[in-house]
């Protein structure tokens, strides 16, 4: 079984909530690029490396509820998945994930900083959904700016 689905107009409450773990489960460089306020980088490259993450930092019978998003709801419904199995109860995802939240959530009320790292053509977007400053590197793939462009 996966975590319960949230709302994106339910988000804000849950991950203000000083109990709530929150858990970016992207990669590093999109987490680089924009994330929620107050969510932790696992530091992981792949979600192969997420179970290692688990088993290292959190822990059941401390963060009780654990809430977890990631671009489009996929990568969430593996990791909510995953915590389940390991004993954890009360696990949360962002219904639709980040892209749903920013179509749904006034740019004034959202607690999301930055840009949204995603798996096409535009590379990132703003809150707005539109293309941002971004592109992608031919040689890693990974986004840079115009400013990563002209240094070494």
């Amino acid at each position: 079984t996966v975590g319960t689905y949230v709302k994106p107009s339910e988000w804000n409450d849950l991950i203000s909530d000083p109990d709530v773990t929150v858990i970016d489960t992207r990669n590093g460089y999109e987490i680089e690029i924009g994330t929620f306020k107050n969510a932790i980088d696992p530091k992981t490259d792949t979600f192969r490396e997420f179970p290692e993450y688990v088993a290292k930092t959190l822990d059941p019978a401390k963060n009780k509820k654990v809430a977890m998003f990631c671009t489009g709801g996929i990568r969430c419904e593996k990791s909510t998945a995953y915590l389940k199995e390991q004993g954890f109860e009360d696990v949360y995802h962002l219904e639709g994930g980040i892209l749903q939240y920013l179509e749904d959530v006034p740019k004034e009320e959202s607690l999301w900083e930055g840009d949204c790292f995603v798996f096409d053509n535009r590379v990132a977007v703003n809150h707005d959904l539109e293309k941002s400053h971004y592109e992608q590197c031919y040689a890693c793939r990974l986004p840079i700016t115009e400013e990563d462009k002209k240094s070494d």
